[in-house]
């Protein structure tokens, strides 16, 4: 599920506890950050606080150590309710989207109380189950670090939260502070967007803060969520090795936004650079033909060959393909260039795309799925501007010891007679009506229907409906199709493949 709330790349600066018990600074640093972030209207920014209720949070016989670490540090940066609703109101002011890691339980009813806008669920907290049954009782987004779980446990929770009609991301984390730049593992971004597709993934860093190399690589890999610890170092305040600077923090920023620029779209292809396409043109090879060529005659690949330079309005290399046929308007003297002055040309590739079209619609209407990466095969018997006539498409599932087969036949469109000398094949009628005839002999086939055409056969078959008739058969062997009609067997060009043609 996408976070709409990632629409741009969102930025979010972790305080945790480096405000040091002390609302004052801690609203310093929130406006020093807000400074830095203004510069970069491309990005939005979230400022994300760390909630616990301490009272609860920490166990009675352990209140008041100072020997356990955390106890002591949670305990000296203790804020109250009224300090975090101050930051709160700073952080909006300062354009920023409010934001906070909840710990337990009643901090997420803190949470609903000041209205913030994301929750976020520390690594530590990834599988705590009954905070995060708490947690998707609220209306909020949330974001959820992986660091230190298993592929079973982020299974688990992505599974959880999608059940539960969450918007959510997760964040590739490494719970390491700071982290060696060994174990980044930041091709765990690639891991986590194959196996979760459509689901959004950020990067939660905690490197060193100079590092500016990570930023780059998380942003071409697609990332689109990114996290860090912030703070401002006073004589009372030191920051710890992973949390950066405003000026740390903006120029991780630029080169976040290089990296953003550099690598450009990832949704579509760029349109056309011109000076790009000038440049590449005048590189390309022109055509030319062999021999004089008459008004009206073909231009065939065998009469033509390629040479550099090409000149102006010049037919390239690259515009000769199968799909396009060149008719003389004028002669063409031997070794002169075929141009758009003395050629017509036509190019069916636009049909073939058509016919690709109509195949999709049809087997939309009739519910059929079909493989992501399978062939389409247009058989187009009589030339493809007579393939609506006369014509099939074929998608190929299997060809091992035994053939599966579909066969697509669009509305009024008929599939000529043949025979095959070794191949046994049986049709079974997935979608729509159709008449077929074995050795003259017409019968009305329809779904749920099953003949089986023995070898030397004579078969044909025609649809008022539009089909989708299912082929099984012992394997598939090339030369074993002949038509009555053999002009279609001398045709040589009456088949065309596409391969990207589902989406």
């Amino acid at each position: 599920m996408n976070m709409k709330i990632a629409d741009k790349p969102l930025f979010v600066l972790e305080m945790a506890n480096n405000h040091m018990g002390d609302v004052n600074h801690g609203i310093t640093i929130i406006k020093a950050f807000g400074e830095v972030c203004r510069n970069f209207p491309m990005f939005k920014f979230a400022f994300k606080l760390q909630y616990r209720d301490l009272d609860t949070f920490i166990h009675p016989s352990f209140k008041g150590r100072d020997d356990v670490k955390y106890v002591k540090r949670f305990s000296e940066t203790k804020l109250s309710r009224n300090d975090f609703n101050r930051l709160v109101e700073e952080m909006r002011n300062n354009g920023f989207i409010t934001m906070s890691t909840p710990f337990d339980e009643p901090s997420v009813d803190v949470i609903l109380e000041q209205n913030l806008e994301i929750i976020k669920v520390a690594s530590c907290s990834f599988t705590d189950w009954s905070l995060l049954e708490r947690i998707v009782k609220t209306d909020k987004p949330v974001i959820a670090s992986t660091a230190g779980a298993s592929i079973e446990e982020i299974d688990r929770v992505v599974s959880f939260l999608s059940h539960r009609n969450k918007e959510f991301a997760i964040m590739h984390c490494v719970g390491e502070y700071p982290t060696p730049i060994e174990k980044m593992n930041l091709s765990q971004l690639d891991f986590l967007k194959q196996r979760y597709p459509g689901l959004t993934v950020g990067f939660s860093t905690h490197e060193e803060p100079d590092n500016l190399d990570l930023v780059k690589i998380a942003v071409a890999k697609n990332a689109s969520i990114f996290e860090k610890h912030v703070g401002v170092p006073t004589p009372n305040a030191p920051l710890n090795a992973y949390s950066s600077t405003p000026e740390q923090y903006e120029k991780w920023l630029n080169s976040a936004k290089e990296a953003f620029i550099m690598c450009g779209q990832t949704d579509r292809l760029l349109t056309v650079n011109k000076n790009e396409r000038d440049s590449l043109l005048s590189l390309q090879r022109g055509a030319f033909v062999k021999r004089d060529i008459k008004a009206g005659e073909t231009v065939s690949t065998n009469d033509v060959y390629f040479a550099f330079p090409a000149s102006e309005g010049q037919i390239r290399a690259n515009d000769w393909s199968k799909y396009t046929t060149f008719t003389a308007k004028a002669e063409i003297a031997a070794n002169a260039a075929v141009n758009t002055t003395n050629t017509t040309s036509y190019n069916s590739s636009d049909k073939v795309l058509e016919i690709a079209g109509e195949v999709k619609r049809l087997l939309k209407e009739s519910g059929i799925t079909i493989p992501q990466k399978a062939d389409l095969e247009i058989s187009h018997h009589y030339g493809i501007e007579k393939f609506y006539e006369t014509g099939l498409t074929m998608i190929t599932v299997v060809n091992r010891e035994y053939c599966k087969k579909l066969l697509i036949s669009l509305p009024g469109q008929f599939h000529p007679e043949q025979y095959h000398n070794q191949k046994e094949e049986t049709f079974h009628v997935l979608y729509g009506n159709v008449k077929v005839k074995l050795n003259g002999e017409e019968s009305e086939m329809k779904p749920g229907d099953v003949i089986t055409i023995q070898p030397g056969v004579r078969h044909s078959f025609i649809t008022e409906t539009g089909s989708v008739i299912e082929e099984i058969s012992s394997t598939h062997f090339v030369n074993d199709s002949f038509y009555t009609d053999e002009s279609i067997s001398k045709n040589k060009n009456r088949k065309t493949l596409l391969t990207y043609w589902i989406s």
